[in-house]
């Protein structure tokens, strides 16, 4: 099957830094699809060339067939949503004029935006009073929430998230995992989740692609890298997240 997203062969440099190197990967319609690695593996590399932030030295990148360039990146960006980090909000505008931006740009009426926001706002678990609040004003959790309203405001088919919970605190990113997998399963979008977790990966990933120095050393479901691991680095990763995670706590 075509993959709604996919990269050939795709080689970027940063200067003398080789951030990907000769990368092939397809993410299929519909899928939640994990870029898993250390910082530095290439990841978030891998989202700004499918936004056409950045161009590949080498390779072609596709999205839904058709290759991101110059001319086709306006088209296709409009068919992406996009989350960053604490949600990369505008601090001048309030939340609710946040998540509105995209739908402004496009001339929907004012009537279809509010309708919108506040169906979005009834997903996210934010209520009228914190969407009068500047992002100032907001916790972490609820300044991610609003990042991804906007994301989802013109209902794209794919959605990109870079690390979006890396900046929260243990209890609340679990909260939002969990209901970051309802969404998710919900939607049926097509998704793309840049993240260094394992525990992360497994609870949100349908695919998990696995990346170390700017190249995939595998790609498949959790069982398939716990069972099958590709090379001793596979291993190496697993075992090194596992004993990072916090023990359960006592009675």
């Amino acid at each position: 099957m075509r993959g709604m997203i996919a990269l050939r062969e795709v080689t970027k440099r940063f200067g003398e830094t080789v951030a990907l190197d000769a990368v092939s990967l397809d993410v299929r319609p519909g899928v939640t699809h994990v870029l898993l690695g250390s910082s530095g593996s290439g990841k978030s590399t891998v989202l700004r060339l499918i936004l056409g932030l950045a161009a590949p030295d080498a390779g072609v990148v596709s999205v839904e067939g058709t290759p991101v360039d110059a001319d086709s990146r306006d088209r296709l960006v409009a068919r992406m949503g996009y989350v960053v980090q604490d949600g990369g909000l505008y601090p001048h505008l309030s939340a609710a004029d946040n998540v509105a931006l995209a739908a402004e740009a496009h001339r929907w009426p004012r009537a279809r935006i509010a309708a919108r926001v506040a169906e979005l706002a009834g997903m996210a678990g934010l209520d009228g009073d914190m969407l009068r609040r500047y992002p100032r004003e907001l916790s972490g959790g609820q300044r991610q929430r609003v990042g991804l309203m906007r994301a989802l405001m013109l209902d794209p088919p794919i959605l990109l998230l870079d690390e979006p919970l890396g900046a929260l605190d243990p209890i609340v990113r679990a909260e939002l995992q969990d209901q970051l997998g309802r969404l998710f399963a919900g939607l049926a979008k097509t998704v793309v989740l840049v993240t260094h977790d394992l525990r992360e990966a497994a609870r949100l990933g349908h695919v998990i692609t696995l990346m170390t120095g700017g190249r995939v050393v595998q790609q498949g479901t959790l069982a398939d890298l716990e069972e099958r691991p590709a090379s001793p680095f596979v291993t190496q990763f697993l075992t090194a997240q596992q004993l990072a995670a916090p023990a359960p706590a006592g009675p």
